[in-house]
């Protein structure tokens, strides 16, 4: 494999903090499962049992949702297998137009996104050794944001916690730290219905340049850190049949619709389901978790890893706190 004949083994990678995104648990039962959506679609994911799991016995279950643009080779399955050691079947799907799931590559469609989850749901409820009064979501990223839309829709998911979230609807509109003029946010939503033309007529898709396959001299320090994991060996994984940059980047034609989502409208109504926001006290994303948490009704709690950025939680075992995330859905599954 390699990116403009790199090599991509040759790409400096930082591996501090137990970075262990291809984890392999030697715990676990792994088996690949395919099921529909209710747009008759096929959504793949990696399902984990633990290997000293009773048959008779119907266990918790907990949905693992990868980062926004990611597969669930990043990231998901990492929190899926170390959940799942814990005694939790898990299940880490792709997002329908990613990964091994199905539509067009790279598509987005909030509604396609937060229906994954129901239909994971649909998936895991029905399996006879899930018991499905209790099955829990953990959103990373941009899932985050996915899974409490789906929350709000479907109070099947009892428990519902977010890492390093991201509100895909909000940076969108208004950038991080609403760095985003309202004029900035016309040209964006002008260029992206020009570029419609061009794609409609036949022309190439045009991308976001958010990471590109090669570092800039003089890329923004959260453009760095999003490089270091995406395309270096520490986190980065191409589906078979797709290209490297394509495997994070969206047309900006599908990325516009962004705009209209809002996941958070309405997130009191989860209440009195539990809410878990877990955010780094130097991540760049912080914002989208302190405002899900001041909307959001009780109970609910916002944890702050000390020292931890934005992609650190990605797969920092050292620093991601899998014993409080354990805690919560044995609280909220098992008890």
């Amino acid at each position: 494999m390699s990116i403009l004949n790199i090599p991509v083994t040759a790409r400096a990678q930082d591996m501090s903090n137990g970075a262990d995104n291809f984890y392999k648990s030697d715990k676990l039962n792994y088996q690949k499962v395919t099921f529909k959506n209710q747009y008759g679609m096929d959504i793949v994911a990696n399902l984990y049992t633990p290997k000293n799991a009773d048959p008779a016995t119907k266990y918790p279950a907990i949905i693992a949702g990868h980062p926004n643009g990611a597969v669930k080779e990043q990231s998901s399955s990492l929190y899926a297998q170390k959940l799942a050691e814990q005694g939790f079947v898990t299940l880490a799907p792709d997002l329908t137009f990613w990964g091994e799931s199905e539509g067009p590559r790279n598509a987005v469609a909030s509604d396609f996104y937060t229906e994954v989850y129901m239909a994971s749901v649909d998936f895991l409820g029905t399996r006879p050794f899930v018991d499905r009064d209790r099955i829990g979501i953990v959103g990373i990223c941009g899932s985050g944001g996915y899974a409490i839309s789906a929350a709000k829709l479907d109070p099947r998911l009892k428990a519902i916690a977010t890492v390093s979230m991201y509100d895909m609807g909000s940076v969108t509109r208004n950038g991080l730290n609403k760095s985003q003029s309202l004029e900035q946010r016309k040209q964006a939503i002008a260029a992206a219905a020009e570029q419609r033309y061009v794609e409609f007529q036949g022309g190439a898709k045009k991308y976001g340049d958010g990471m590109l396959e090669t570092l800039r001299p003089n890329a923004h320090p959260i453009e760095r850190e999003f490089f270091d994991f995406y395309r270096t060996p520490r986190g980065q994984f191409v589906p078979e049949g797709s290209s490297l940059y394509l495997t994070t980047n969206r047309p900006i034609t599908a990325e516009i619709k962004q705009m209209n989502f809002y996941p958070f409208n309405d997130i009191e109504t989860i209440s009195p389901r539990p809410l878990l926001f877990i955010t780094g006290d130097q991540a760049h994303s912080k914002e989208f978790s302190e405002d899900a948490y001041a909307r959001a009704a009780e109970p609910k709690e916002l944890v702050w890893v000390k020292g931890a950025g934005h992609v650190d939680l990605y797969d920092r075992v050292n620093l991601i706190p899998f014993d409080r995330l354990t805690a919560f859905f044995q609280q909220h599954l098992v008890a």
